[in-house]
This record gives structure tokens, C-alpha cells and sequence, in this order.
């Protein structure tokens, strides 16, 4: 009887394209992660005349990011590959860059949260791209709600900017 390689029992997308799919969806969950510890970072830190509006806008905006972790992760595993391991496995996967000066203005949290979100919108799409190539279409589905999400975030955080 001939062994199965370990894909094969998952899916019918073949050994490239899993690993393809998957080391994309681990770079896309590093900065999920970064993304979110940063949007959290700056709930915590904001401060000023319209602090409750941005404490639970950056909130809202994290509970979203942090509830496409799980999803991201279960993909790749479930289409044979692998997934993150550790902190420091995110730090070397991530590529939204952190934030950990002891002090920033709300208008630079927000500015910079505006430009992590249009960089993660831009990595979304990306791995679309990647996902569809190999006709993943399952992946590519998951990644149309977070690109919309992705862009509310964005659009609500440049309308922001805009104001300041």
C-alpha cells in the first residue's frame, strides 16, 4: 500500500499550494496579532478630550482583529499546513511594525492605526491573490469579510485623522 503524504488527507490543492497558502496565512496572522496588540496598546494609552469615543471605537476595532485569529490559523491547518507557534514566531512572521514608545498623541495612535489597516488591507489581498491562484476557495471567501473589515477599520480611522 503507498503512504499518503500528510496534505493529501486534507485536500486535493497538492503540496505547493499548501505551502504557499499556509506561509501566507502565517505572515497575515503575525500582523493580525501585531495589529491587534498595537490597537489595544493604544485603547489603553489614549487619552484626551475625545477619550471615550476612541477608547471603545480602539475597542471595537481590536475585538474584530483578534476574532479573525482564530479563523486565519484554522485554515491553514486545515488545508495541511502549519501555523504559529509562539510569540516569537510572530515577531519573525510579522511585518506591521510595533509601537513601544511610553508616550504618543491620539492623533499619531490614530494615523498609525489608518496606515497598519490599509497595510493589512494590502496583505489581504494578497494572499487572495495567492489563495485563488490555487483555487482556494474557501480561503479566498474568509478573506473577502476581513478585507471589508479591514476597510471599515481603515475608513473609520482616516475619516478620524481627517478631523484632528
Amino acid at each position: 500500500m503507498a503512504q499518503k503524504n500528510a496534505t493529501e488527507s486534507y485536500n486535493d490543492l497538492g503540496d505547493n499550494a499548501v505551502e504557499e497558502i499556509s506561509s501566507n496565512l502565517r505572515r497575515l496572522l503575525a500582523d493580525a496579532f501585531a495589529l491587534y496588540l498595537k490597537t489595544k496598546n493604544f485603547h489603553w494609552h489614549i487619552s484626551g478630550r475625545h477619550f471615550r469615543d476612541y477608547h471603545l471605537l480602539l475597542d471595537e476595532q481590536g475585538t474584530q482583529i483578534f476574532a479573525i485569529t482564530d479563523p486565519i490559523a484554522e485554515r491553514a491547518r486545515k488545508i495541511g499546513g502549519t501555523t504559529i507557534h509562539s510569540i516569537s514566531d510572530i515577531a519573525r512572521n510579522q511585518r506591521l511594525k510595533d509601537n513601544n514608545k511610553e508616550e504618543v498623541s491620539p492623533q499619531e495612535m490614530i494615523a498609525e492605526l489608518r496606515e497598519d489597516n490599509r497595510q493589512f488591507t494590502q496583505s489581504l489581498r494578497a494572499t487572495h491573490e495567492v489563495c485563488e491562484r490555487h483555487n482556494d476557495f474557501a480561503t479566498t471567501s474568509l478573506i473577502e469579510v476581513w478585507i471589508d473589515e479591514s476597510e471599515r477599520r481603515t475608513w473609520f480611522l482616516a475619516e478620524i485623522a481627517e478631523q484632528a
